[in-house]
């Protein structure tokens, strides 16, 4: 089969155009930055039509996954990057005659605030997710699902916090505030979180590549609900950095999140900020999700579970 997959350079996106390349698939790769992935490699904007239009022709199926994925920047370039990014692509697909586009969203386009405890995908909805990522990420979900067609099949997967070794998004932030005591326990610590080991949310989403079942959203995770203070603590104890030992109240995180943001936007600060309102609200909110439909259309179950997850991660921060 002839892929493309769009931000090879992320974590994920590199471990799906492997996975896709060691099948024997016939591998096309775009995102700014070489992935050095023994492929073909279109470099540039996944927004710019002519860069994307390129890389999408003679294809048979595109997985979507490149984004900005950040707590911080202005609207604009969530916009650009992952609503008008997403309509490139699907643009591109439609003339070229792509028969299949499995577009990579998040849960957080269904999350607005409350607690998600064994809930399936629901409806992607951008007036109620939280944060100009999240947002974006709802409206090109939408825009991607609004594509699905006898022509086009669209299925749309929602890995949940995708992490493993290598990873910058969760586990190098969560090591270096551990690390420089700047990581606090919000709330109870006792929240139910699932995550998603990086080679099962790459297994996931070439097992979509292959499924009949399209003009969906389906969450992908471990399975494996844990107290969100307990992932955090294996975590930094695989990177060998002390766990968070102080907790925050819940309101007093918000708050201290809120002004964080204000200072970081009125300052034009492009660093992480060490705390933010989603931030605090997905530390001490629970969300974890019912895996049946997911496993049940995809053919597919996580072959690495937490434990040998945190034992791959630990080999790969020990020393030599």
């Amino acid at each position: 089969m002839r892929v493309l997959v769009t931000g090879a350079s992320g974590m994920l996106g590199r471990a799906t155009a492997t996975a896709l390349i060691e099948r024997g698939d016939d591998v096309t790769v775009l995102q700014r930055r070489p992935a050095s992935l023994p492929c073909r490699e279109v470099l540039g904007d996944v927004a710019d039509p002519g860069v994307v239009a390129s890389a999408v022709t003679g294809q048979d199926t595109v997985v979507h996954l490149a984004a900005k994925v950040d707590v911080t920047g202005r609207w604009a370039e969530y916009e650009r990057a992952n609503v008008t990014g997403t309509r490139v692509v699907v643009d591109a697909c439609r003339r070229a005659g792509v028969r299949r586009l499995v577009h990579v969203s998040s849960p957080s386009v269904a999350h607005g605030g409350a607690a998600l405890v064994g809930v399936g995908a629901g409806p992607a909805d951008p007036a109620r997710a939280r944060g100009h990522y999240s947002r974006s990420k709802a409206a090109a979900e939408r825009e991607a699902l609004a594509a699905d067609s006898a022509g086009l099949a669209v299925l749309v997967v929602r890995p949940h916090l995708v992490w493993g070794p290598g990873d910058t998004q969760l586990v190098e932030r969560v090591v270096e505030r551990a690390r420089a005591g700047r990581l606090p326990v919000i709330g109870s610590g006792a929240a139910l979180i699932d995550t998603t080991y990086v080679d099962n949310a790459a297994d996931a989403l070439v097992a979509a590549v292959d499924a009949a079942v399209h003009g969906e959203a389906l969450v992908v995770s471990n399975g494996e609900p844990r107290p969100v203070a307990e992932v955090i603590a294996r975590l930094c104890r695989a990177a060998g950095v002390p766990a968070p030992r102080r907790r925050v109240p819940v309101p007093v995180a918000w708050g201290a999140g809120a002004v964080v943001e204000g200072v970081w936007a009125a300052t034009r600060r492009r660093d992480t900020p060490p705390l933010t309102r989603f931030l605090a609200e997905q530390l001490s909110t629970a969300h974890w999700f019912d895996q049946r439909r997911t496993r049940s259309v995809l053919r597919w179950t996580p072959r690495v579970g937490l434990e040998e997850g945190f034992t791959r991660l630990a080999a790969a921060y020990a020393p030599g």
